[in-house]
């Protein structure tokens, strides 16, 4: 098939471009390559990809409406797997307009191009974010989710009201995964996991928010990538059952889907920060503080949906995980 990535330098992205390229689908990767964290490790993952002779890459800004129309044009994708976004629930407190422009009018940009070229299926990044305040566990894409608590949850929430829409409107069919806390090799430097890593192998004594009672769904980028795969793989399609008076919010009349990626695991944060000490053989030196502004005290999926859907359950241990991930590090900063 011919897919068009978005964010295709980022961590997800690139990952799901080399299982597609792999398998030997046509990869069209946009990604504006922005500095919100190191743009030489956005270049080293796109080197890689650039190997590939199915590969094409274009530098681009989706909240630009023309460049994104003229792309859909000059491609016409039959998939498309949208992950650019603007990331991060603490910098949206920063600078909550680059999450407007990137996550909501981007997002519409990409929207309007399905719309116009006959797209077969959007899947989109949603993220674990939109339970907000939430507390009953685990989530759940059946619970209502109206209530975030950061700029960075309210946009994705609102990409899943936006994508409703348009599959309603257009009969678009639309897929969003709420991604739980993705880690691995080629991580994200500005997440937990990688910042842990590299601060523990160098000696840093490492910022532990909440006082280390925080407890999240540590989804590994294997698992992350097999699930965005096979539901690409899958349009969404009506679901006949599927009630105004009551609703699913995971479905719809309209080819709408809504599905959970995490580990259905829920790992405290202190054990997680064992496991890293335990694979890199360093102690860290650990520096207590309160918890932050839109942070949330525990994540944990429910993925009984996606299972049913696509025949999928993530299940790789974290022990397993950050070993891959420790590995990859010391290797590519040759630490």
């Amino acid at each position: 098939m011919r897919i068009l990535v978005t964010g295709a330098a980022g961590f997800i992205g690139f990952h799901t471009s080399m299982y597609l390229l792999e398998r030997g689908d046509d990869v069209v990767g946009i990604d504006n390559l922005n500095d919100y964290y190191d743009v030489g490790l956005k270049k080293a993952r796109l080197e890689i990809l650039n190997a590939y002779s199915n590969f094409r890459f274009s530098r681009l800004d989706i909240e630009d409406n023309e460049a994104v129309s003229s792309l859909f044009k000059s491609c016409i994708p039959q998939r498309i797997v949208h992950l650019a976004a603007q990331a991060g629930v603490r910098y949206s407190i920063e600078n909550p307009r680059a999450y407007i422009d990137t996550n909501i009018v981007g997002f519409l940009n990409i929207l309007e191009g399905c719309r116009n070229h006959g797209t077969e299926h959007l899947v989109y990044a949603s993220s674990s974010s939109v339970y907000g305040a939430n507390t009953a566990l685990p989530f759940d894409v059946q619970h209502h989710v109206d209530h975030p608590v950061s700029l960075y949850g309210a946009t994705k929430k609102s990409n899943e009201l936006m994508a409703h829409a348009y599959a309603d409107l257009y009969r678009i069919p639309v897929t969003g995964l709420r991604f739980f806390t993705v880690y691995g090799p080629w991580g994200r430097p500005d997440m937990a996991p990688f910042i842990f890593t590299r601060k523990i192998l160098a000696g840093d004594t490492i910022d532990v928010f909440n006082h280390g009672k925080h407890a999240r769904d540590f989804t590994y980028i294997d698992d992350i990538v097999e699930g965005v795969v096979r539901t690409l793989d899958q349009p969404a399609v009506a679901n006949p059952h599927w009630r105004g008076n009551t609703p699913d919010p995971g479905s719809s009349t309209a080819p709408y889907r809504v599905y959970n990626i995490g580990n259905n695991n829920s790992v405290e944060l202190m054990y997680f920060i064992e496991c890293i000490e335990k694979s890199t053989g360093m102690a860290a030196n650990k520096n207590f503080l309160p918890m932050q502004a839109g942070d949330v005290l525990e994540t944990f999926a429910n993925v009984d949906d996606l299972t049913s859907a696509v025949g999928f359950k993530p299940s790789t241990p974290i022990e397993l995980g950050i070993d891959r991930l420790v590995e990859w590090y010391r290797e590519f900063y040759r630490v």
